[in-house]
Order: C-alpha cells, then structure tokens, then sequence
C-alpha cells in the first residue's frame, strides 16, 4: 500500500514541483512575496473555471434549507478548519441557529489549533463523527480534501450517502474516477504549489473562496439579506449593534436615536425593525409577516406597496 499510495501522491498536481519556484530558497523576502503573489492571483481564473459546478451544490444547499435540512462540511487538516470556520461564522452573519451550518474536522477540536497527523487516514473516526450529527435525505453533506484523496472525508461521504443525501466532493486534482457515493464533484486545478505539496496555500484559498460562495449564495436565496445587506445579523458584539443602527439607518431612512429604539422594540432583530417601521405594524405582526414570506423582507415590502429608501 505504501508503494502505491508514493506512486499515486507523484501523479497529483498539488504535490508536483512548481517551475517557477525551484530557486524560493535563494530568493529574498521581496522576491518570495511577488512569486507567492503570482500564483495566487491564479486562483479565481481555476475557481471561475468551476462556476457550474459550484452552482449545481449551491442549488442542491438551497432545497436542503428550504426543506429544513443542513449543511455539513467535513475535512481534514486546513480542509477540515476551513469547512469549520465556514459553519461558525454563519449564526453571526445570517442569524441562523448553530445546527443549520455544521463542520467536523479529522481528530476532533483539538486538530483546529494544533495539527494532529494521522487522523485523516481514521475512516472509523469518520463514519463516527458523521453518525453524531444523525445526517438526514434533507441535508446536503460537502466534503473537501485539497489531494482528492484524504479518506476522512470520503468515508463521511460514504457513510452520509446511505442516508439519502445530497453529496459533494471539493478536491483540487483531477480524480481519475468518481465514486457512486458522490453526486458532484467540484475541482478546480491550480497547478503545483510555491512549496511542494502545501495545499494551505493556493488550494487553501481557492476552497476558502468556494466555501464563501456556497453558504453566502444560500443564504441569500432563502431571504438572509436585503440588497446587500445582513439584515439577519446577530447584534452579538458591540460592533454588530452598531452595524445594525446603520442597516437601519440607510435603509428606512430613520435617525441613529430612532434606530437605536427601534432595535430595542424589535429584540434586536433588524429585519423585523424595518418591517414594523415601514409596514406600521408591532413585533408580532412583524414576525407574522416574516413568517409568512419565508423570511424574504423583498417579498413583504413589495406585497405592501411599500417602495425601497435606498
């Protein structure tokens, strides 16, 4: 196995040679910075490359929120922090509950701050950590492994698959075949890496850029903006509460002092202020609403007549 698995490692792309930095231990700081630059600025061409792809899953996300359902990422290594840092920065962002967008990583939370090698060849960690989250015909299950090879996060496809979920693959190589187990496979190819073989870098990036795109495209098409605004932020800093006395302030045209009492009367639920302030309606009726409209604020308004203030 050990044979094989050096014979396969030397077919990668992520793990081949880069040209153009054969000579980076020769180069000084100004030089390794341009070089390293360079190839990321070759990234969104690769990502671009994939756009179909990327909007197949986002569609296959979509119905899984629309029908209740989950996103679960799941990884190893940067793949797996990448696929976490993703979900948690969710709830803040869109004011979902922590459960509609959830990471596992290889090894558990301790891998998350310091690197544990060996735990993405754990299958039976795999298939554990996925039966955790009981995964369900309505959720969409994403796993990414820059090589296209990590068996983590191919045994949690694997397992997810005999629930009836939708599965999709983010590797950065050419898969010489794809197993029945997934449904899409997103790959955009970037060429060797400025260091051999370390995948946090453009791999990294281009997952990073996914990832953002996946769970940002989503949320959006279930009602969790405004234009382009988070109106379903979670005021839970002080620089959030702030953000949301400015939402408020451009979109309803009102005062920072009427903001801020509309926020109040509204628990601090943006969405819900603009509705009360514009429909002239209380909170409930607000909530009514939203309730009614699938959270889409566009809807609402529309259906009332009312025109946009910015």
């Amino acid at each position: 196995m050990s044979r094989q698995l050096y014979e396969h490692l030397k077919s990668l792309t992520t793990e081949q040679r880069n040209r153009r930095s054969v000579n980076l231990d020769r180069l000084d700081v100004p030089a390794i910075l341009k070089l390293i630059n360079s190839e990321d600025n070759r990234v969104p061409a690769a990502v671009a490359k994939v756009l179909p792809q990327i909007a197949a899953a986002a569609e296959m996300i979509i119905r899984s929120f629309r029908s209740g359902g989950r996103l679960i990422y799941a990884g190893a290594g940067t793949s797996g922090r990448l696929g976490v840092l993703d979900a948690a920065e969710c709830p803040p962002t869109f004011g979902v509950p922590a459960g509609m967008v959830c990471g596992i990583i290889a090894g558990g939370r301790r891998t998350l701050v310091r690197s544990r090698e060996g735990v993405e060849d754990d299958t039976v960690a795999a298939v554990r950590d996925i039966e955790k989250l009981k995964p369900r015909r309505i959720d969409t299950v994403i796993g990414i492994a820059a090589s296209g090879r990590t068996p983590y996060p191919l045994a949690v496809l694997r397992r997810t698959k005999r629930s009836g979920a939708a599965t999709v693959f983010l590797a950065c190589n050419e898969l010489p075949e794809i197993p029945a187990f997934i449904d899409l496979v997103i790959n955009p190819i970037l060429g060797p890496e400025v260091l051999t073989g370390s995948t946090r870098m453009k791999a990294g990036t281009a997952c990073k850029m996914i990832l953002n795109m996946l769970s940002t495209t989503s949320m959006v098409q279930i009602g969790k903006c405004y234009g382009n605004l988070m109106v379903d932020l979670r005021a839970t800093s002080e620089k959030l509460a702030e953000r949301s006395k400015g939402i408020l302030v451009e979109t309803i045209g009102v005062s920072y002092q009427q903001a801020n009492r509309l926020l109040k009367q509204s628990h601090g639920e943006v969405k819900t202020a603009i509705i009360m302030q514009l429909t002239a309606v209380d909170y409930f009726k607000a909530k009514q609403l939203l309730a009614e409209a699938s959270g889409r604020l566009n809807a609402i308004l529309q259906r009332q007549r009312t025109p946009r203030s910015h």
